[in-house]
This record gives structure tokens, C-alpha cells and sequence, in this order.
């Protein structure tokens, strides 16, 4: 997320005599007290019975054996799409290890004009981890080496092959093919087509599934789904269904977060940062909404809103001299530090300390907390030290190589820290795990680097407007000579490179849960929302307020007769 203030100096303070301190007019918290009314929600039990009912009905979709296996692969993408695929997963894995079987015996079942359907077999096998080759697309290419003339104006079929080449690993050449002519086809083709056929097709191509949020994107997908005269109107309703009960849920822990701040009083205690309570509980809901991870989203929802005092206060508060002893008041875990700092970096501290309590009393029950609680404080104690490198840089006046900013990045981007948190606290954490995360895994490494250099091309010309340290564009700029959009496009095909690396390392068989995996990765999928075209939406947190309405404020209407 973006953790840096993106407003100009408006005034000056003196919270210490002879300490001139900058202070940033943010922006106001949009929300208020909003969420505080859904604290105490709870579901009606016929809500309940209805899913399951449609539930159990969705189920014997998958039993068939009428339905061809065009309509299955159909079924799983629309489950996908409508994030319900967890409720399925049973069903989801056998069905594709029986595609998967016939596929490797016979790769004829999906006829080769059938663009559309080939290439959502290769999607979906990759991303249940099957290393499907890409080289079947191969087939899709004349004598000439050209792709066939009939796919140049196959909408379905271009579509869900942009959609696959998203799924791309180094050494893919056939798919970086397919990804540049499938979009460019598609630009071509869109000022041919009816209105709601182009938004669809510009849908795809800005917010492919791969690089999206599922559970941001379920909402328009059924929208879509609903437009077809061949849509299942049961599938339909469950989807709206299940989207209600889970956002009930969703609700009630953004509504005890907000309880919580109000509590605390940090917007007094803390006056020179933000409250972006709500916009850090999206980066959460986004790593995972499925229910078994409610006490991790609140859990790392508080934490992510002391991460930004804790920001603000390194990037625009403290002097070096008084973030140093502040680094090294966390290095030791040691309150008496803090004495001479001002009161609103107490409080913070006292905060994490707070924090750490309650992380341990999450996993005592579990026997969790004597690996979960090490490795909380390793991976604050890495944030801080990062943070006072930054402040130090700026200080200084010294502009890093783009690479050695990358390196300290990784962990400014939060996603080592929130992944230790929330990954911590899911049914699966062990200590393997955990120590798998501090080692800095390449998926790890990937995911921090596209939200840290998506966050900067969003912000960095108005930070630079100020004393700021320089960012990921300056540093390339400077490292290689280069303008400011040449260093924009070495960027981008670095965040590329990126979820080439995160697509492999969701390939590899290795003793690493697949959901974990998928928390890392969504951290990448936020900040591709979070600063798309260039914009950061975190701390303008206007640009962000649509999908907090969808997501947590808006449900779906539905009929009597289906209630």
C-alpha cells in the first residue's frame, strides 16, 4: 500500500522546542464512523439455509455426464470468476485431474479451432499448479509462422487468450506472442463492436483475472454473467447469495476495527498521520476473504493502520537522531527508549507492544505462539530498520542505485510483514512456514517489488515537490542514464518480470500450502488496483471509495421468491 504523505507542507509545528518538524495536511478520512454500525451484525439463519440449498444444487452440476467438457471448464471459469471456487474444491480438483488425463492421452478433446476453450484448459491447468506446456499453442500458427486468420476476429477467443498469456513463466516465447497479438487484435476490433461488447473487451484487457482481485472482481463478473441468454440462474443466485453472507462478515471485522481506532484515540494521540483504517482492511480482504481467515484480517487490519502512523512518522515526523533510538527501542523490544521521544511515537510503540499481546493470545490456543510471536517482532524489527535507511537517504541527500533501492523496498512495500502476520495466524502456520517467509522466497521477493515500484510511479512527482526520498523512478533514472519515461518503461517490464517469477514459483511443487501462495500473490494483485494508471488510490482515498462501496457497503437485492 501506499505509506507515504502526498500532501504539501502547510504548516510547522514545534512538538519539542528547537525541533522544526514538517506537518502534512492529509486528506480527511472519508469513512468516519461508517463501519462502527455493523460491530455487532449478525445473519439470519434462512440466508443460511437458502446457500446451502443452492449449494447443494450447484453440486450436481458437476456430476453430469451429459454436459461436454466445454460446459465443465465454463463452470469452474464462472466459479472462479464469482470467487466461489473454495466451496467447490473437491469437485474443481477431480474434474480437472479428469480433464488433465484425457488431455495428456488425447489432446484432440478440444477441437483446434476452438480457441476459446483451449485456452481456457491452459489457464485453468495452471492455475491448479499443473505444468501444462505452452507449447499446444502452437497449433494456433500457419505454415508461415502467422497466427490463423480465423482467430483475428474471434472476441471470445482473443479474450481468453490474453487471459492465458497472463499465466506466463520465462521461457514462454509462444505466450508472449499470443499476449501482444491478442491485444493487439483486440484494440483493433473494439471500435467495430457494440457498446457492451467493448466494455467487456476492456475489462479484460486492464484487469485481467490474473493480476485482479477475485473477490474485487465477483461483482462485474456476474454482472456479465447475467447479460448471457444461457446463464444458470441457480449458479446466479448463490453467487449473489454467498457475496451477501460473506460481506456481512466483512462488515462486522472492518466495523471492529473502526471500534477499535475510536478507542484508541490515534487520530488525537497520533495528529501528524492518517487514518486509513478502511482502505488498509481492502489490502487484507484482498490477500484472502474466504471465513476461516476473520481473526487475521482484523488482526492485520489494526496492525496495517499503525504500519501507516508508524510511516508517516519515520517519513515525515521524527529527526534522525530521535529515529534511531526509536529503531533501536524495536531492535530491542524495550519501552524505556521511547522516554525521551514525543508522546505520539509512545503511543506508537506501546501500540505494536499492544499488538504483540494480542498476536501471542491468538496463538496460544494453537501452541503457534512460541514461532508466531519471534517472528512478528523479526519482521516489525526488518520494517523499522528499513524505514530509518529511507529517512537516512533522505537526510543525506543520496540517491541509491535502483537495485539497492529495490533491496530495501522489498520490505518498505509491508509485504513481508503482513504476510508473517496473516499467514501466522491461518489453520495452516507452522514454523517451516514461517521461517520459508524470513528466508525471502522469490514469490515473496517479486510481490514486494510490484507494490513497492507501482506505489512509487503513482506518487513519486508529487513527493518530489518536497524533502523526500528519492524513488524506485528517480534511482533508475539515475542509475541508467535515463528519462523519466524510459525509466517508467524499464519499470513496467520489471513488474512483468515479476509475475513471470510469481507465476512459476505457483508452479513448483514444494511443501508450501497453495494458499499461502495466493495471499502473497493477491498482495501483488492490490497494488496493481491500488495504482493502476499511475494513481494512488490509498491515499487518495476518493479513488478507492466505488470499491469500498461494492465490496463492503452494497449487496445484492434479491426477489422475495428466492429469499
Amino acid at each position: 500500500m501506499s505509506l507515504a504523505p502526498s500532501l504539501p507542507v502547510a504548516s510547522i509545528q514545534h512538538a519539542v522546542p528547537h525541533i522544526i518538524r514538517p506537518s502534512v495536511n492529509f486528506p480527511p478520512n472519508i469513512w468516519g464512523d461508517f463501519f462502527l454500525q455493523y460491530h455487532s451484525e449478525s445473519l439470519e439463519v434462512n440466508t443460511k439455509e437458502l446457500a446451502q440449498k443452492l449449494k447443494e444444487e450447484v453440486k450436481m452440476m458437476f456430476q453430469s455426464s451429459i454436459r461436454d467438457i466445454k460446459y465443465k471448464l465454463n463452470l469452474i471459469d464462472s466459479l472462479q470468476r464469482f470467487s466461489l471456487p473454495h466451496l467447490f474444491q473437491q469437485e474443481i480438483n477431480n474434474l480437472l485431474e479428469q480433464i488433465h488425463h484425457s488431455f495428456i492421452e488425447d489432446n484432440t478433446i478440444i477441437e483446434d479451432n476452438n480457441y476459446h476453450s483451449l485456452a481456457l484448459l491452459f489457464r485453468l491447468f495452471r492455475q491448479q499448479g499443473y505444468r501444462i506446456s505452452s507449447d499446444i499453442f502452437k497449433k494456433l500458427k500457419n505454415e508461415e509462422g502467422n497466427f490463423n486468420e480465423t482467430l483475428g476476429n474471434d472476441i471470445e477467443g482473443l479474450c481468453s487468450l490474453y487471459e492465458a498469456a497472463q499465466m506466463r513463466t520465462h521461457g514462454d516465447d509462444i505466450l508472449e506472442e499470443i499476449c501482444d497479438f491478442s491485444k493487439t487484435q483486440l484494440r483493433s476490433l473494439v471500435t467495430q463492436l457494440e457498446p457492451s461488447l467493448v466494455g467487456q473487451v476492456n475489462h479484460c484487457l486492464n484487469h485481467p483475472l490474473n493480476k485482479s482481485v477475485p473477490r474485487f472482481e465477483a461483482k462485474y463478473h456476474m454482472s456479465v454473467y447475467e447479460q448471457h441468454c444461457s446463464h444458470d440462474e441457480t449458479l446466479l443466485k448463490f453467487a449473489k447469495v454467498k457475496f451477501n453472507i460473506l460481506q456481512r462478515m466483512h462488515q462486522k471485522e472492518i466495523g471492529t476495527i473502526t471500534k477499535w481506532w475510536k478507542k484508541s484515540n490515534f487520530e488525537q494521540k497520533v495528529p501528524h498521520a492518517r487514518n486509513r483504517i478502511v482502505e488498509c482492511y481492502l489490502w487484507l480482504l484482498a490477500m484472502s476473504y474466504l471465513p476461516e481467515y476473520s481473526s487475521g484480517r482484523i488482526f492485520a487490519g489494526k496492525l496495517a493502520a499503525i504500519i501507516v502512523l508508524l510511516d508517516d512518522t519515520y517519513d515525515a515526523y521524527g529527526t534522525v537522531e530521535e529515529l534511531q533510538l526509536f529503531t533501536e527501542a524495536f531492535q530491542r523490544w524495550d519501552i524505556r527508549l521511547t522516554e525521551s521521544l514525543p508522546r505520539s511515537m509512545k503511543v506508537i510503540f506501546e501500540a505494536i507492544l499492544e499488538l504483540c499481546e494480542e498476536i501471542e493470545e491468538l496463538t496460544t490456543e494453537s501452541g503457534n505462539s512460541n514461532f508466531v510471536v519471534p517472528h512478528f517482532k523479526q519482521a516489525v524489527s526488518n520494517l523499522v530498520k528499513c524505514y530509518l535507511v529511507e529517512a537516512k537517504w533522505c537526510n543525506e541527500g543520496y540517491i541509491p542505485t535502483y537495485d539497492e533501492y529495490k533491496i530495501n523496498g522489498m520490505f518498505t512495500s509491508c509485504c513481508p510483514i503482513f504476510a508473517t502476520t496473516f499467514i501466522g495466524l491461518a489453520d495452516f502456520a507452522t514454523k517451516d512456514v514461517l521461517d520459508w517467509i524470513l528466508s525471502n522466497p522469490d514469490i515473496l521477493r517479486a510481490a514486494s517489488v510490484i507494490a513497492r515500484v507501482l506505489d512509487d510511479m503513482a506518487s513519486h512527482r508529487f513527493e518530489q515537490e518536497r524533502l523526500h526520498v528519492a524513488s524506485a523512478v528517480e534511482c533508475c533514472m539515475k542509475q541508467y542514464s535515463i528519462s523519466e519515461a524510459e525509466a517508467y518503461n524499464l519499470i513496467h517490464k520489471d513488474v512483468e518480470d515479476c509475475w513471470k517469477v510469481i507465476n512459476e514459483e505457483c508452479l513448483k511443487s514444494n511443501d508450501i500450502p497453495m494458499i499461502a501462495l495466493d495471499c502473497i500473490a493477491n498482495y501483488a494483485r492490490m497494488a496493481e488496483l491500488s495504482y493502476e494508471g499511475h494513481k494512488d488510490k490509498f491515499t487518495n482515498a476518493e479513488l478507492l471509495k466505488d470499491y469500498v462501496s461494492s465490496l463492503l457497503v452494497d449487496s445484492f437485492c434479491l426477489d422475495q421468491t428466492v429469499i
